[in-house]
C-alpha cells in the first residue's frame, strides 16, 4: 500500500476516532431533537402514598443539611415514609440518623454491604406506592413530592427522573467540568424523556412505582438497574424538570478520577448483567442506550486512538512531524497535570473524565466491580 493510501486510512480512522468522541455530546443531542415528541397524558389517578429512602456512610459533616431538608418535606406531607439505610458508619452518622424518629426510620447494615444491598433492603420495607431514591448529601426542593406525583397521573408512566443542580461549579476546574458535564447531561435526559424514555437515571433523585422494582445482585449500579426497570416493564421512564434537588460538586481532581472510575466500572458491569433485558427493547431505546452509554463508554479508548492514528500521519509525511507531534503531546499532557484553572484545565479535566470512565469500563470487563463507596473528601 503506497503512502498515500495509508494517509487517507490514517486520516480517515483520526476523524472516525473524534468524532466518536463528541457523537454522545454533539451529534446524538441534534439527532433526538428530530425525533417526533411522545407526550404523556395525565389520567388525574394520583398514587396515594411516598416512600423517601437513601443510604448513609460517614456522612456526619452534611446530614443535618438532610435532616432539615426531611423535616420541611414532612411538613408537606405529613404521611411521608422516610427510610434510611446506614451502612457500617464509623462517624457519628448512625446517631444522628437514630436521633430523629419522628423524621425517619434507621435501617442498621452487617458491616459494609454497599448502597445496591441497603437499597434492596429500604425497598422491601417501604410500603409506599411511589419509592423516591436520593443520597445522603442531595437535598429536595420543597415541593419535589407534591411535583414529583403530578407525573404519575399518567398509569403509563412507571418512572420519574427530576433534575439535579450542583451549588458549586465554580470552585474548581474539576468542579467546572464536572458542571458542565451534568448540564449537558440533564439536557440528554430533557430530549431522550420527550421522545419516550430515559436511559437510566442518577441516584441523585429518581422514583419509581413499588410494584415494579426488581431483584438484582449487590454488585451492580442500583440506580441505573432500579430506574430501567420501568422501560423494561414497557412504562415510561421520563426526566422532568420541575422536581429538583441540589447537591455539591466534588471539587478535587483525584477524587473525581476515581469517582468516575468506580462508577464506571458499575455502570459497564450492571450492562453485562443486564444484556437480556436491552436486547429485548424497542429499536429507539436501543438506538438511544447506545448513543449514550456504549459510545460514550470508550470515549477514551477512541481519543488515544483519534491521537496514536494523527501521530502516524504526522509521520508519514515526515519524520519530524511526527517527532512535533509527541512532542506537543507530551507537554500538554505535562502542562496539563499541573494546570488545575482556565482553558487548559478544563481540557484537562474532560481528557481524565473519558480516560477514567475507559478504566472504569476495562476493570468490569476484567470482572471487577465495586460495591461500597466512601464519601469524596472534595465535595
Amino acid at each position: 500500500m503506497g503512502a498515500t493510501t495509508w494517509q487517507i486510512a490514517l486520516a480517515m480512522i483520526t476523524l472516525l476516532c473524534w468524532t466518536l468522541v463528541i457523537y454522545p455530546y454533539a451529534l446524538y443531542p441534534f439527532i433526538l431533537r428530530l425525533l417526533p415528541r411522545a407526550d404523556i397524558q395525565p389520567s388525574g389517578v394520583l398514587p396515594s402514598t411516598v416512600t423517601l429512602q437513601f443510604c448513609a456512610f460517614n456522612e456526619g459533616a452534611v446530614l443535618q443539611e438532610k435532616l432539615d431538608n426531611i423535616e420541611v418535606l414532612k411538613e408537606r406531607h405529613p404521611g411521608l415514609e422516610v427510610l434510611a439505610y446506614d451502612d457500617g458508619s464509623t462517624d457519628h452518622t448512625r446517631d444522628m440518623l437514630a436521633s430523629r424518629p419522628d423524621l425517619l426510620q434507621v435501617i442498621d447494615g452487617a458491616g459494609r454491604t454497599g448502597k445496591a444491598h441497603g437499597m434492596k433492603r429500604l425497598a422491601a420495607m417501604a410500603t409506599g406506592d411511589i419509592l423516591v431514591f436520593t443520597d445522603a448529601n442531595v437535598l429536595l426542593q420543597d415541593d419535589a413530592i407534591d411535583r414529583l406525583l403530578a407525573w404519575y397521573e399518567d398509569p403509563e408512566v412507571g418512572g420519574v427522573c427530576g433534575t439535579l443542580r450542583y451549588i458549586n461549579p465554580g470552585e474548581s476546574a474539576t468542579a467546572s467540568v464536572g458542571g458542565a458535564y451534568w448540564r449537558l447531561e440533564e439536557k440528554l435526559k430533557a430530549l431522550e424523556s420527550r421522545t419516550g424514555n430515559v436511559m437510566g437515571a442518577d441516584g441523585s433523585i429518581f422514583s419509581l412505582r413499588r410494584e415494579l422494582y426488581p431483584s438484582f445482585p449487590d454488585t451492580v449500579l442500583d440506580d441505573l438497574t432500579v430506574s430501567m426497570a420501568s422501560v423494561f416493564a414497557g412504562r415510561r421512564l421520563l426526566k422532568v424538570d420541575d422536581v429538583v434537588a441540589f447537591e455539591r460538586l466534588v471539587s478535587g481532581r483525584q477524587d473525581e478520577f476515581a469517582r468516575k472510575v468506580r462508577i464506571a466500572a458499575r455502570a459497564f458491569h450492571t450492562h453485562l448483567y443486564l444484556r437480556p433485558q436491552l436486547r429485548a427493547m424497542g429499536r429507539l431505546d436501543k438506538f438511544k442506550y447506545r448513543s449514550r452509554k456504549l459510545v460514550r463508554w470508550f470515549g477514551g479508548l477512541f481519543l488515544i486512538v483519534g491521537a496514536l492514528s494523527a501521530f502516524l500521519l504526522a509521520a508519514t509525511f515526515s519524520p519530524w512531524a511526527g517527532l512535533g507531534f509527541a512532542v506537543v503531546l507530551a507537554a500538554a499532557a505535562f502542562a496539563g497535570s499541573r494546570i488545575h484553572n482556565g482553558p487548559a484545565g478544563l481540557v484537562t479535566e474532560t481528557v481524565l473524565a473519558l480516560l477514567a470512565t475507559l478504566i472504569g469500563v476495562l476493570k468490569a470487563a476484567r470482572g471487577q466491580t465495586f460495591v461500597t463507596w466512601s464519601p469524596a473528601k472534595s465535595r
